[in-house]
């Protein structure tokens, strides 16, 4: 390690743990009211910006008080977010850690074993909603900038951080990053590698999945179960329709070779996970119901060229549904004597693409190599999870690169906690990166 980059790791040393856990206390005594999920619950992350603010403000130009350059944007009332910049010497020179959400997703404290909304401590664990996602980061990476804040370490490379709302659910648009694009508030972190910290356990995720939500509506004929040969069963119509469509889109796409190369858990899938149907007595054949469920696709997949095909195995289906199989001697799906076949109809709610990470990246080569040297190895990996958010920005020419410090365990789950010690760790993976790459 050359010295100048070692004596940066001492300037900027390791976290300060009271400061951490105080800090976080506050944002999760606020998770009750940053919970996301319209209309019920709208976030007002402007709760968690204020306590960002007390903590940067004795560092910032705004007090004279330090560098740090502060611009708090809201785009709706009570839902901002928070650029915060330490700038280097070098211009064009730029490194930039956003993805810390001020949100959470919703949390029934009858589910729990303690209370989500308030931060308790067992041993190392830290617990309550937000500690993993994403309100973790979010006190991490404020501890990171005031520590550049208070030590004004030299550096040549501009180091930014972009606090967001609104990543849990994008039903009121308009609200975070994707507007701090549209605005080209971050036009110029396209310069340098962009970490995304909202994931987990540690280790570079290189690649996520995209998302094809959808629904088939099937429709035969109601009839008595005692005279099964004058219905069209719409359940069996959709078992066996289903598993037609299942066959053909496993045979189009098929694990993808460059799944192994980012170490992807699973290929692409397409699966149901909801049925409903009309209310009914026992003794009444279905003459409709609908079966939902969602694809999700590897990175190497087109998701339009999926919905298409999707689509062409469901016209094709219904051309020919009476060679579909049937289920038993007066199982039929086409009913001649009057006129009537069964149906098919496939919708989709909105999709998303999944990303693959730039391997080549100086940003995914420091980020490798701060985590082998903190963590003591490293093993990049993909999910078929979905991270919208970030191939928007990948696709926008940030060059993104993603990782995150709570548990994959508890993400999203009841019980939620992350661990003091992986935070202690990420706040030292941050301290390389920006050394490293300031040595370029």
């Amino acid at each position: 390690m050359a010295s100048s980059s070692k004596a940066l790791i001492e300037s900027l040393g390791s976290l300060d743990k009271d400061s951490y856990v105080s800090l976080l206390s506050k944002l999760i005594g606020e998770s009750k009211l940053v919970q996301n999920n319209p209309p019920e619950l709208i976030p007002q992350e402007d709760l968690i910006v204020n306590h960002v603010l007390n903590s940067l403000r004795p560092y910032s130009t705004e007090t004279g008080g330090g560098p740090l350059v502060i611009n708090h944007v809201a785009y709706h009332s009570g839902r901002g977010n928070l650029i915060v910049e330490y700038p280097g010497s070098v211009p064009g020179k730029i490194l930039s850690f956003v993805g810390m959400h001020m949100d959470v997703v919703t949390a029934n404290p009858d589910d729990w074993e303690f209370d989500p909304f308030s931060l308790s401590i067992d041993g190392d664990k830290l617990r309550g909603r937000g500690t993993t996602d994403c309100l973790g980061h979010v006190a991490l990476v404020t501890e990171l900038m005031k520590r550049l804040g208070q030590n004004k370490p030299a550096l040549k490379s501009t180091v930014v951080a972009v606090f967001i709302a609104s990543e849990e659910n994008s039903s009121i648009p308009g609200v975070g990053v994707d507007m701090l694009v549209k605005d080209k508030l971050l036009d110029k972190l396209k310069s340098g590698p962009l970490f995304w910290i909202d994931t987990a356990d540690k280790q570079p995720c290189v690649g996520t999945g995209g998302m094809i939500p959808w629904k088939l509506h099937v429709t035969g004929k109601l009839f008595h179960s005692g005279l099964a040969h004058k219905a069209i069963n719409a359940m069996e119509l959709a078992m066996e329709g289903l598993k037609e469509i299942q066959t053909r889109f496993y045979r189009d796409f098929p694990p993808h070779p460059q799944e192994k190369v980012y170490g992807f858990a699973t290929p692409s899938t397409m699966k149901p996970t909801q049925w409903c149907y009309p209310a009914g007595g026992i003794n009444q054949i279905p003459g409709e119901c609908t079966v939902s469920g969602d694809v999700r696709l590897t990175p190497f997949y087109d998701v339009k060229e999926v919905m298409t095909k999707l689509q062409e195995y469901v016209d094709d289906i219904n051309s020919n549904v009476e060679k579909l199989e049937t289920r038993g001697p007066v199982s039929k799906y086409v009913l001649p004597d009057e006129n009537l076949r069964g149906r098919l109809t496939l919708s989709f709610d909105e999709a998303s693409a999944g990303v693959a990470c730039n391997l080549d990246s100086p940003g995914f080569h420091v980020l490798c190599k701060a985590t082998e040297e903190v963590v003591g190895h490293v093993k990049p990996y993909s999910i078929t999870g979905t991270l919208p958010l970030i191939r928007d920005l990948k696709d926008e020419g940030f060059d993104v690169q993603t990782s995150g410090y709570g548990l994959m365990a508890t993400y999203h789950a009841k019980n939620e906690y992350c661990l003091l010690t992986d935070m202690c760790q990420g706040f030292d993976v941050f301290v390389r990166i920006i050394s490293q790459l300031d040595q370029d």
